[in-house]
């Protein structure tokens, strides 16, 4: 998630945790701290734009790594605020803090690699998208009120902006499940065999939902909003994925660490003498945002050039409104945004 939504997380668990024990805003600000820690893993800089991919949130964020890490953060702050008998308590809420970090992440669809070092496996619900006001604003609006209210008043507006958000992560998940049924129902009717299918949300809500169904040649794309009418048939468009250069390059180790790290829903393609490999589940036809040229074919099949990636932005002249009225089941939303804009060099860091 968003650097802003780990933040008001991780002051919220904390504020939640230590009660009156100690001063509202100590609970907030060291909060923060613990909730913004993970995501420091994002400016080290591997040498590469896919490992710096891959390997963002692995290790920091590893329920493993962030308890070895909870000890020593809750003794310095315990010490430093003269609050040693409150240490298990302080203990136990920047615990909370720190690992509710990556178990929001893994809500999302990036890739979690929770259980690091035991296994590297980036885990993914996909039932909320990386920016979404719905669960954040009621979390920052609980904070504000605990710092603002004396009492107790307080602190029962920040646990109640604690089960709003609990609540709305859990209500994706069934959305997430209703919608994929609802596309399963639809490839069948059409003759499509998918090898698998991926249910996202769309930007910024739980609204609109993004359906991208693989077959052993293709991908289908599809959206289905919670506005659309109960007998309303999904309408899909078909792109080539790139097989034939799959069975070509698969043995470059930057092919097979994208296939692997996003469960297989990815895009091959060739274009001005340079093979790019593109992860389909983040972003939209026709502009994804972890879009890597990995060299020419000669450099491929030897494995000697480095990934870059080009981030392929959408043109948000059409690509918002045609969000808004897609969500709203508009008539003459078109299957799906048109064009992108101009290719502009990546961060060499993934955000969030």
């Amino acid at each position: 998630m968003d650097s802003l939504t780990q933040i008001a997380l991780g002051s919220a668990v904390t504020l939640a945790t230590m009660g009156r024990r100690t001063a509202a805003w100590k609970a907030v600000f060291w909060g923060a701290v613990a909730g913004t820690l993970p995501d420091l893993d994002a400016f080290i800089d591997h040498g590469d734009a896919m490992l710096n991919m891959v390997l963002h949130r692995s290790s920091s964020h590893a329920l493993l790594t962030l308890t070895l890490l909870s000890g020593p953060l809750a003794w310095l702050v315990a010490r430093l605020h003269g609050e040693t008998p409150h240490l298990l308590r302080w203990w136990l809420a920047l615990w909370l803090a720190l690992v509710t970090h990556p178990l929001l992440d893994a809500m999302t669809i990036y890739g979690t690699q929770l259980l690091y070092p035991f296994t590297n496996h980036p885990y993914g619900v996909g039932s909320v998208f990386i920016i979404d006001p719905l669960y954040t604003v009621p979390l920052v609006i609980g904070v504000i009120a605990a710092l603002a209210l004396r009492g107790g008043r307080g602190l029962r507006w920040n646990a109640w902006a604690l089960v709003f958000s609990t609540a709305y992560l859990g209500l994706g998940v069934l959305l997430q499940q209703h919608v994929e049924g609802i596309a399963r129902a639809s490839l069948q009717s059409e003759g499509i065999t998918a090898e698998r299918v991926l249910v996202t949300p769309a930007p910024f809500s739980a609204v609109l939902w993004r359906v991208v169904a693989m077959t052993p040649t293709h991908y289908l794309e599809g959206f289905r909003s919670l506005a659309d009418g109960g007998q309303q048939p999904m309408r899909w468009t078909r792109h080539e994925r790139g097989a034939d250069l799959y069975a070509t390059y698969q043995g470059n180790a930057h092919v097979q660490r994208l296939s692997r790290f996003t469960h297989g829903f990815y895009r091959m393609n060739e274009a001005g003498g340079h093979i790019y490999i593109t992860d389909l589940r983040m972003g939209m036809e026709p502009a994804y945002p972890f879009h890597f040229d990995i060299g020419t074919p000669q450099q491929v099949l030897a494995g000697t050039a480095k990934a870059r990636q080009e981030w392929q932005r959408p043109d948000l002249e059409t690509a918002l409104p045609w969000l808004w009225r897609r969500m709203l089941a508009l008539d003459d939303a078109p299957l799906r945004p048109a064009g992108t804009a101009p290719k502009t060099p990546a961060p060499t860091t993934p955000a969030g």
